[in-house]
C-alpha cells in the first residue's frame, strides 16, 4: 500500500504579496561584511534618512576596520542588525 504525500493546492496562492522586512541584518563574516559593502550601506542609508553621506562617509574612513564599523552602528544601529 503506498501513501501519497503530495497535497494538492487548489485555493492557495502559489506566490505572495512581498512582505516588508521586520528588521535589516549584515552579516560582517560574508561578503557584505566587506568595507565597500558597508561605505555603500551607509550612502544609501544616509540619503534615504536625509543624513550628509559625505560627512558619514569621512567619519567612517577616518580610521580602521572597527571604526568603520562603529561609526555606521552609531548612525544606524537603531534599525540595522550587525553580526560577526
Amino acid at each position: 500500500m503506498y501513501i501519497s504525500y503530495v497535497t494538492l493546492r487548489t485555493n492557495q496562492k502559489m506566490i505572495r504579496e512581498k512582505q516588508p522586512k521586520s528588521e535589516i541584518v549584515i552579516d560582517l563574516t560574508g561578503p557584505e561584511g566587506n568595507a565597500f559593502v558597508i561605505l555603500g550601506y551607509a550612502n544609501r542609508f544616509a540619503k534615504q534618512l536625509g543624513y550628509d553621506a559625505d560627512k558619514i562617509r569621512k567619519e567612517m574612513t577616518s580610521g580602521d576596520y572597527e571604526n568603520l564599523i562603529n561609526v555606521f552602528d552609531s548612525y544606524f544601529g537603531d534599525f540595522v542588525i550587525l553580526e560577526r
